[in-house]
């Protein structure tokens, strides 16, 4: 299926959605939990006016999940307590009152991460295996996680559905499970970090085991008109040059899999859409095209009217991510085919600062 012409500023039905637009705010990282793991108002702030400033769909940062060991970052985000789930519940109802749709994206660290920053001091992974590179924000390598345990897997699927609770609990539309990035779920898909010879490890069915139970599990508490999405990428916030899949009939198993499960749509993140995927002559997007006739959003140097439209020949929806973030006026501007900045990661530095965003 492609998509041709000015698909931009058209309608989208997303299940039981109909979005007013295919633009998106991505799910961005902000680190300003603090004690209480809800961010700072002005981050909260920042998610409604970027839905009243015209965007159809908006997503929280990624919250992590379980209490003892999700956490790999300080001041991240949680919703599992009434005073978390009751200060959400204004930024969804503010962001469903301009027409767009609110999105929650969880998620759990595993290896990336030190275990200080979790409460029980832990870090577990599928396999004993630590990213190559040095940890950027400590300046030291990354510890050697833990090798999960049957219970560990269980404790951490539990962790999940109780999250989702706190998610379904504040009113979101919908529900990302984020298995992207080289965090826990995409550690567990790739050989890279998972070498187990248990029932989770070694062919790749085994290694997506752990997806399907999250997503089973976490299906059954969320309502039938809500929505659930699956995020997946091909690299990692650590040790970026690596290939995560093996290759491209890797990547076309995952996505088969994962359009056989209780999903609504699949979020493709690249580091720049227009690269071609493994040895094909393919972008990812037309690749997982390739196995799946589910709805795909797709992020990754997105930032202008023409490179948004070339995106959307291949995928359903674009989400932007820096352009958002810096950009308060980006969906007016797309309007009027403005000539934009492509912002770069250092531009976007802002977002872990106490510098309030435009």
């Amino acid at each position: 299926m492609s998509n041709s012409g000015n698909q931009l500023f058209t309608p989208f039905k997303l299940k039981n959605f109909t979005l007013k637009n295919r633009i998106g705010v991505a799910p961005m990282t902000r680190m300003s939990g603090g004690e209480t793991s809800i961010p700072r108002q002005d981050v909260l702030d920042f998610l409604v006016r970027r839905a009243e400033n015209g965007s159809a769909i908006v997503y929280t940062e990624a919250l992590v999940t379980d209490f003892e060991s999700a956490q790999g970052y300080p001041g991240q985000a949680r919703i599992t307590t009434q005073a978390q789930i009751d200060a959400w519940k204004p930024v969804v109802k503010g962001i469903q009152q301009t027409g767009a749709i609110a999105v929650m994206q969880l998620f759990h660290c595993g290896r990336m991460g030190w275990p200080e920053v979790n409460p029980a001091r832990r870090l577990i992974a599928p396999s004993p295996i630590a990213p190559a590179q040095d940890n950027p924000l400590t300046g030291t390598p990354y510890p050697v996680p833990e090798e999960m345990t049957q219970f560990d897997i269980d404790h951490v699927i539990n962790g999940f559905v109780e999250t989702v609770k706190g998610a379904v609990a504040a009113g979101f539309d919908g529900i990302e499970i984020h298995g992207a990035h080289g965090y826990l779920i995409s550690q567990f898909l790739s050989e890279y970090s998972n070498t187990r010879t248990d029932n989770y490890g070694g062919t790749v069915e085994n290694r997506y085991r752990f997806t399907h139970e999250i997503l089973q599990a976490v299906r059954k508490v969320i309502p039938e008109d809500k929505l659930l999405l699956f995020r997946l990428s091909n690299w990692g916030v650590a040790d970026m040059e690596v290939s995560l899949f093996k290759n491209a009939a890797e990547w076309q198993s995952v996505i088969q899999m994962l359009s056989a499960e209780p999903i609504d749509a699949l979020s493709v993140s690249t580091y720049d859409f227009q690269q071609k995927a493994f040895e094909t002559q393919m972008t990812m997007s037309e690749l997982t095209r390739t196995s799946t006739n589910l709805p795909i959003l797709l992020c990754g140097k997105i930032y202008n009217r023409q490179t948004a439209e070339e995106a959307l020949e291949h995928a359903d929806i674009v989400l932007f991510g820096k352009s958002a973030l810096l950009n308060p006026d980006l969906v007016e501007q797309l309007k009027t085919d403005s000539d934009l900045k492509c912002f770069s990661s250092e531009d976007a530095n802002i977002a872990y600062t106490d510098t309030p965003l435009p």
